[in-house]
């Protein structure tokens, strides 16, 4: 075991898509030593494709939190849990390794607008996973995969809604249930565990405003029920996702001699750091927070100023 162990961001620059992408590939490999990575390899540059607006009939991705980096934060995720479920004799078939890596690219494919839509993507947040199921299964059929492994996939994304009970998923088997959950896992890893993960929510919250998302204030509430949202989070993984979060230790010390879960604690740092802003700093938040963008927080003060639209009543939890 090494000696200290390294924060995610240390491991490689998960900024860097191609970087990602070579990661993927090594965890792949030690799940199955000659796994073919051709159809990986055209996912994944249809992917970037999406986003940057060179996919045929659709526009750039506009969203900033739901944004290329999260997804593939979501891509590389999925790999590592994957791995570290086989570490404890979970067995999973080729295919369904693909399909897994498959949804977790595409799972929030439902922001991005097509070419006639009027954007921005934000307003689709809350419904962008069934807009991201049908993107999927699309693309699935149009890339030789068969009718079936699209209602995989489709089991698959609707564990990354959070107001989606497990009990009411149709799963095709163990394995699809396993990896559904393990997507579901991999969505919320990713984009707590992210090193921006505080600076970044400002422009959640003006995506939820942008959907009219019921019950929202100001950006400074919205910080201070972060936690709580932490809370929420540690009981779905617990109860709805199985307990599956456990499998990113066995990854990192199997693949880096790290006998620890570095997905959590570096979630639980940024959550520990935004409970000392919100203690100590009160309204001057966002001076502690030296990576974000101020243009935005300042929009937001403005959006909550001038708070005159009315929203329409939803029950959905928000995704988050």
């Amino acid at each position: 075991m090494r000696e200290k162990a390294e924060t995610l961001s240390d491991l490689l620059n998960m900024k860097d898509p191609s970087e990602v992408y070579s990661e993927v590939v090594k965890i792949v490999l030690l799940i199955f030593p000659r796994f073919d990575f051709a159809p990986i390899k055209k996912l994944f540059c249809d992917f970037l494709n999406l986003f940057d607006g060179s996919y045929p009939g659709y526009k750039k991705c506009d969203t900033r939190y739901h944004d290329v980096v999260h997804s593939t934060d979501t891509f590389l995720a999925m790999a590592r849990l994957m791995h570290g479920a086989t570490v404890r004799g979970v067995s999973f078939s080729e295919k369904g390794v693909v399909l897994g890596l498959i949804s977790a690219l595409f799972h929030d494919a439902g922001y991005i607008l097509f070419e006639d839509e009027v954007g921005p993507g934000a307003r689709f947040t809350l419904t962008h996973v069934p807009r991201s199921i049908t993107f999927t299964k699309n693309y699935l059929l149009e890339n030789g995969y068969s009718r079936e492994d699209g209602l995989c996939c489709e089991a698959f994304l609707n564990c990354t809604g959070l107001n989606v009970k497990m009990k009411e998923i149709r799963f095709f088997s163990e394995e699809n249930e396993i990896l559904g959950k393990l997507l579901g896992t991999a969505d919320l890893l990713g984009q707590m565990a992210d090193r921006l993960y505080l600076e970044k929510l400002p422009f959640l919250y003006l995506e939820f405003r942008t959907a009219h998302v019921d019950g929202l204030s100001t950006i400074l509430n919205f910080l201070r029920e972060t936690p709580d949202f932490f809370k929420m989070t540690l009981d779905r993984f617990a109860n709805e996702l199985g307990g599956f979060n456990r499998y990113s230790r066995d990854h990192f010390r199997s693949r880096w001699g790290i006998d620890e879960d570095l997905y959590m604690g570096a979630i639980e740092c940024n959550i520990a750091y935004l409970r000392f802003i919100l203690d100590k700093c009160g309204d001057s938040y966002s001076d502690y927070l030296r990576r974000v963008n101020f243009g935005v927080v300042a929009e937001c003060e403005k959006l909550q100023e001038n708070r005159k639209e009315n929203y329409r009543f939803q029950s959905d939890i928000p995704e988050r």
